[in-house]
C-alpha cells in the first residue's frame, strides 16, 4: 500500500495539523515560498515518490488560497506523487453556481475546472452550498456531512422544545435532514433579496411559538440574513434561537452583527479559521471527520459510517 503523507497550504495550517494529528501522524515538511512581488513558489522537502498525497487548504478568498492549492497539486504531480487528493474543508466561490442573472460565471464550475487541470486525483470537502457541485468534477469527491459534528452537539444540549428552522428557502433540505433525524417539525424564513448580501424582506412560514429554535445554514458570510431570521422567530414567540452553520465566512460587520443579534449562540466549525473571538459563537472541529476520511480512502473502504 502507498505511504500516505499530509501537507498543509497557509490557509488553514491548525486544522491540517489536527487532522495529521487525528489521523495518526505528523504533517509533511512544506515550504511556502514567495517572491518580492507576491509570487508563490510551493516545495516538498521530502519524497513524496509513489505516495498518496493529501493537501489541506480551504479555497476561500483572497484567490491566492485557490492558486497555493493549484501549484501544491502542480508541484506534487510532478514530484510523482502516486495520487494527489486536494483535502478542501471549505469550497470558495460555491455560491456562483450557476447563471442566475445575464452575462456571469458560473464560477464554481471554473474552479472545478482548475482543481482538476491543475493534477488533482481526487477531491474531498465538506458541506457545498449546493449538492449539484459534485457534477462539477470528473473525478472522485467525497462530500462529508457537517450534520456529523452538530448533531452530537444539540444532542448535548438536549433542549425540551426542540424545532428547526431554514433561513432561506434553498436550505429546506437541508434543515428537513435535521428535522427527520431529530423527529421534530420545521419552519422557513421566507426572503427576498435586492442584491448579494442585502435582504429586501422577510417573513417566517410556521409556528414557533413557546420553541427552541435552530437555524440550520451551510456558511454564514455577513450575518445579516441569519440575525434577522432570529430577530423576527423571537418576535414570534420562541423561546430561544441559535444558529449552526459549518462555514464562518463571517466577513464585514458580521462580528457585530452577531453580538448585537437575539441569538444565543452561533456554531460553527474551523473549516474557515476564526479571525476574533465573540462571547456568541463556539467553534468544533472538523479535524477528526476529515481524519477518518482519509483512512477510508487509503484503506479503500466505504465512508457511509460518516454520514448521520
Amino acid at each position: 500500500m502507498p505511504e500516505t503523507k499530509i501537507f498543509s497550504g497557509s490557509n488553514t495550517p491548525l486544522l491540517a495539523q489536527s487532522i495529521a494529528k487525528s489521523y495518526g501522524q505528523a504533517l509533511g515538511d512544506l515550504t511556502l515560498a514567495k517572491f518580492s512581488d507576491g509570487e508563490m513558489s510551493p516545495s516538498y522537502n521530502e519524497s513524496i515518490r509513489g505516495c498518496n498525497v493529501f493537501l489541506v487548504q480551504s479555497t476561500n478568498p483572497s484567490a491566492d488560497n485557490l492558486l497555493e492549492l493549484c501549484l501544491m497539486i502542480d508541484a506534487a504531480k510532478r514530484a510523482s506523487a502516486y495520487k494527489v487528493c486536494a483535502v478542501i474543508p471549505y469550497f470558495g466561490y460555491a455560491r456562483q453556481d450557476r447563471k442566475d442573472r445575464p452575462r456571469v460565471s458560473i464560477a464554481a464550475k471554473l474552479i472545478a475546472n482548475m482543481i482538476t487541470s491543475a493534477g488533482a486525483d481526487r477531491i474531498m470537502t465538506c458541506d457545498l452550498h449546493a449538492g449539484q457541485i459534485q457534477g462539477f468534477f470528473d473525478i472522485p469527491l467525497d462530500h462529508l456531512n457537517g450534520s456529523a459534528i452538530f448533531v452530537p452537539y444539540l444532542k448535548s444540549l438536549d433542549l425540551g422544545n426542540l424545532i428547526f428552522a431554514s433561513p432561506d428557502v434553498g436550505g429546506v433540505g437541508r434543515t428537513r435532514s435535521y428535522a427527520k433525524h431529530f423527529e421534530v417539525e420545521m419552519v422557513v424564513c421566507d426572503k427576498h433579496r435586492k442584491r448579494a448580501n442585502e435582504v429586501a424582506s422577510m417573513q417566517l412560514i410556521g409556528d414557533v411559538e413557546g420553541k427552541d429554535v435552530v437555524m440550520i445554514d451551510d456558511l454564514v458570510d455577513t450575518a445579516g440574513t441569519m440575525c434577522k431570521a432570529a430577530q423576527i422567530i423571537m418576535d414570534k414567540g420562541a423561546s430561544s434561537v441559535r444558529a449552526i452553520a459549518t462555514h464562518g465566512v463571517l466577513s464585514g460587520k458580521a462580528y457585530d452583527n452577531i453580538e448585537n443579534s437575539v441569538l444565543s449562540e452561533l456554531v460553527i466549525t474551523d473549516t474557515i479559521p476564526t479571525m476574533q473571538t465573540s462571547s456568541k459563537i463556539k467553534v468544533l472541529t472538523v479535524a477528526d471527520l476529515f481524519a477518518k476520511a482519509i483512512h477510508a480512502v487509503t484503506g479503500n473502504t466505504s465512508i457511509s459510517s460518516l454520514f448521520i
